[in-house]
């Protein structure tokens, strides 16, 4: 790998040591429920939307009522979307003048951007009006990222509050979240990347003639503010089919740094958030630097496996040597002006975070830098994951942690002066459990019919990898695609949009009740049997928690999908 290639590392490592703090210092006292940053300014946006919505934002809820809000805006907003995608062609700010999207397509889309997965199946300069990129799809880039922040908040709330029936107001929580966090970040962003050359206005299609003769049409669209939220609420959904790796989207390296740090920066400072509001930011450190590892361990393979090339190439003869007139490597499916490091680098961290964004095709990658990505969803995306999914993710399975080390010491376990009983491990397995069977059984399901396999553009390893990784992605709300596998059809749009649905809220309910019972429990004083939660040790065992138990779920599957594809061509 080139000294360019670790530069990238290491500056994005530079941006996310400035951010992590002081992001999650701020977003702590956004949640603290006393005074906070900006209160002249947002407080008066707040104290509307509230008066609008009848919301009282003094009233605290019940895990369940937290639910039902939760459900109940999820189900309110869908249905929205949905009426919108179908009247498109009805609607203004259309000036490509396009047509109302399909019923199981819109019924797809709905769910994809509702449950913060941005799956996509279908092209989106040639499928989408301007008013539905901006105030359809971008509007639930921002909401479906809050929804996630407030169930982190409560969970968080549960674990810190001693003997409560309430867990905080999800109203509240998602307006707050929006306001206060997303919208400032994304404005601010929105301007660099418009300055970067990314494109933000109302125009519609140009062709145009190009030096050679040609023709060329030329997009437009409100993209540049599209592709802030995207990033920074770890959705993913571009409005163009290239993602990405689309000029308009993503102009030039600068932006892609930019793109990349973004997509992590909001994930890492949860985990500061969560120290500070416990009380000991030593306990968000250590949740922090199980996601560091994990997501570190993956970026070093997806960019030294892409910066190496193709060893079957260099037994041809091809030249995949970094030099002063190539990037080398394996630049199939690549942008000459990211390189595949640089690329490797933008996998990883879409993948181990919701986002599903690509600057590259993850189809072209080499066998095991493409399983890098696809077993970074398949750890659910902790390594740091969504905003606040990612975190209550890491938490369960820290919850995971303390009841199997309790086990081994014979003593009940601990986390936060919680003890974690029957209950609470049970909605943990739960959590654990539905997704894998939700991906694994759609995956089995379509090998078998032959309608859905012929979706598939390739056979062998290499097409059972397409098949997993697309359910994988739906699964754990992703959104990312190996591009060989044609998912415009009314089967993959139902079954895709059901395993979405499952791996957002049948997680997410979980989660809360989880919050509700540890939030009535008295926290017990640490004594010196008590197992620390904030020393390196406990990010160890934390870390290979994550990867043991994802290991055994789908090792059978990589085995015979990446590993056999990376033998076979090995050999």
């Amino acid at each position: 790998m080139s000294g360019a290639a670790w530069l990238q590392l290491v500056a994005l490592l530079v941006l996310l040591a400035i951010s992590t703090p002081l992001l999650g210092a701020y977003m702590a006292k956004v949640y603290g429920g006393g005074k906070a940053p900006g209160d002249r300014l947002f407080g008066p946006v707040e104290r509307v939307i509230y008066r609008v919505c009848g919301v009282d934002p003094d009233t605290e809820q019940r895990w369940s009522t937290y639910a039902l809000s939760l459900l109940a805006f999820s189900f309110a907003s869908v249905v929205v979307l949905y009426a919108q995608l179908r009247l498109q062609g009805h609607l203004p700010f259309n000036p490509d003048h396009q047509k109302g999207v399909g019923t199981f397509l819109s019924f797809n889309t709905s769910v994809s951007f509702l449950t913060n997965t941005n799956w996509q199946n279908y092209l989106g300069e040639s499928t989408m009006s301007h008013l539905s990129q901006m105030a359809g799809l971008a509007i639930h880039n921002f909401v479906s990222a809050a929804a996630g922040a407030a169930v982190a908040v409560a969970l968080i709330r549960g674990l810190v509050r001693r003997r409560t029936h309430t867990l905080g107001n999800f109203w509240v929580d998602l307006v707050r979240t929006t306001i206060r966090i997303l919208l400032p970040l994304a404005i601010v962003f929105t301007l660099v990347l418009v300055s970067q050359g990314a494109i933000q206005n109302f125009h519609k299609a140009q062709t145009v003639t190009t030096v050679t003769g040609a023709k060329q049409t030329i997009p437009g669209g409100p993209i540049a503010s599209q592709e802030a939220i995207k990033e920074l609420g770890q959705n993913g959904g571009g409005p163009f089919n290239a993602n990405s790796a689309h000029p308009f989207e993503n102009p030039n390296p600068i932006t892609n740094m930019l793109q990349i740090w973004m997509i992590l920066m909001i994930p890492f400072g949860f985990t500061w958030m969560f120290g500070i509001m416990a009380g000991d930011v030593k306990q968000g450190i250590a949740v922090l630097s199980a996601m560091m590892v994990l997501w570190l361990a993956a970026s070093f393979v997806a960019m030294v496996f892409e910066a190496n090339g193709n060893p079957k190439l260099t037994a041809r003869g091809a030249n995949q040597a970094v030099t002063s007139t190539q990037s080398g490597g394996n630049m199939e499916g690549k942008e000459t002006r990211f390189g595949p490091a640089a690329s490797g680098l933008f996998a990883a961290a879409t993948t181990g975070t919701s986002t599903g964004a690509i600057n590259s095709q993850h189809d072209s990658y080499t066998p095991i830098g493409g399983a890098a990505p696809l077993v970074n969803i398949m750890l659910g995306e902790v390594d740091p994951g969504g905003t606040g999914s990612g975190l209550y993710g890491m938490l369960l399975f820290a919850l995971l942690s303390v009841f199997i080390a309790g086990l081994m010491v014979g003593r009940t376990p601990e986390y936060l002066g919680k003890k974690i009983q029957g209950p609470e491990m049970k909605l943990v397995v739960l959590y654990i459990l539905l997704v894998p069977l939700a991906v694994l059984g759609f995956t089995a399901v379509s090998l078998i019919l032959k309608t859905t396999v012929s979706s598939l553009h390739n056979t062998g390893p290499h097409g059972l990898t397409e098949m997993t990784y697309a359910f994988t992605s739906m699964g754990n709300n992703n959104g990312s695609a190996f591009a060989g596998l044609n998912g415009a059809t009314d089967w993959f749009n139902v079954t895709g949009a059901l395993a979405m649905l499952i791996g957002r809220f049948l997680l997410m309910i979980p989660v809360l009740a989880i919050a509700g019972s540890l939030g009535r429990k008295q926290a017990s004083t640490a004594s010196a049997g008590t197992f620390p939660t904030n020393t390196p040790l406990f990010a160890t065992l934390l870390t290979g928690v994550v990867v043991i138990v994802v290991g055994l779920t789908y090792f059978p599957v990589l085995a015979l999908g990446p590993i056999v594809e990376h033998l076979v061509g090995k050999f």
